[in-house]
């Protein structure tokens, strides 16, 4: 099962986009053998919803997360997601519960996610941030590839 940052769910609002990915985690994958792959602002949905529950109990694998606000200066691209600062401030602020069994992979080239974003965050949370080096914001499929065969069976 998946959910897409497309069409209806798009068109939602953040919060309830938010809510949405806690339900179906609270309904559907609260157990230990669940497992749960996002990527980029999935990753951020996921980080959001995770901040209204219990220390999610399953497998978590974040790809390519997006924490945060972030800017692209020889491109002139800039992102400013909903609550830019609501995740570092709870995990700082130590009331972030963190998922019991997360992994975090960001590419050392990647202007989206910001690997010492990614790494100071994850650092905080105390979970393995690896980041991944020439790679962009996509990991590419030959790293994903043997990670998720790697991940999904351990």
């Amino acid at each position: 099962m998946g959910r897409e940052t497309v069409g209806e769910f798009r068109r939602i609002p953040f919060r309830d986009q938010v809510s949405t990915v806690a339900e179906d985690l609270r309904s559907l994958f609260w157990k230990e053998d669940a497992r749960v792959v996002a990527n980029s602002f999935g990753s951020y949905l996921f980080l959001h919803a995770q901040a209204q529950m219990k220390p999610y109990i399953g497998k978590v694998l974040l790809l390519s997360p997006i924490v945060g606000g972030f800017s692209d200066e020889s491109s002139m691209r800039t992102f400013l997601p909903p609550q830019p600062k609501r995740l570092l401030e709870l995990v700082q602020s130590n009331v972030y519960p963190v998922p019991l069994h997360c992994e975090i992979h960001v590419g050392s080239e990647d202007w989206q996610s910001i690997p010492d974003n990614v790494t100071q965050l994850g650092g905080l949370m105390g979970l393995n941030v690896t980041v991944v080096p020439g790679a962009g914001h996509t990991l590419g499929k030959d790293y994903v590839g043997a990670l998720l065969d790697d991940w999904l069976h351990r």
